[in-house]
């Protein structure tokens, strides 16, 4: 799957270059995740692409942010209303800190640091 991650600030900022997050991608998505530089404490997923996830792909995501372990944090921003729809069905959406767009987690990180 294709993934562009870069340092902004505290966080590594993981990009989904891809419109779908289902049962054919889930574990590519996953595999890809996980082969990302681990020194980085806090990660970013930005879905802002993502235009579905199903069942597969919740259960990846999750999968990742267990993968992390502790002391290390993911949170996700920029959902389309789709995906944001099943994270707040699944309630996931009070696991994972969720942010509206990537610029307001940059100006939070302003704000606080």
């Amino acid at each position: 799957m294709d993934l562009i991650h870069a340092q902004q600030g505290e966080y590594l900022v993981v990009t989904v270059n891809a419109a779908r997050i289902d049962a054919s991608a889930a574990l590519e998505f996953k595999d890809s995740m996980n082969a990302i530089d681990e020194s980085n404490s806090k990660i970013l997923l930005n879905l802002e692409q993502v235009e579905f996830i199903d069942s597969s792909g919740l259960g990846a995501v999750v999968s990742v942010m267990k993968h992390l372990g502790k002391g290390r944090k993911m949170d996700l921003c920029a959902l389309t209303p789709t995906v944001e729809k099943v994270f707040r069905l699944t309630r996931m959406d009070s696991i994972f800190s969720i942010y509206a767009t990537l610029e307001q987690v940059v100006s939070d990180q302003k704000a606080t640091g």
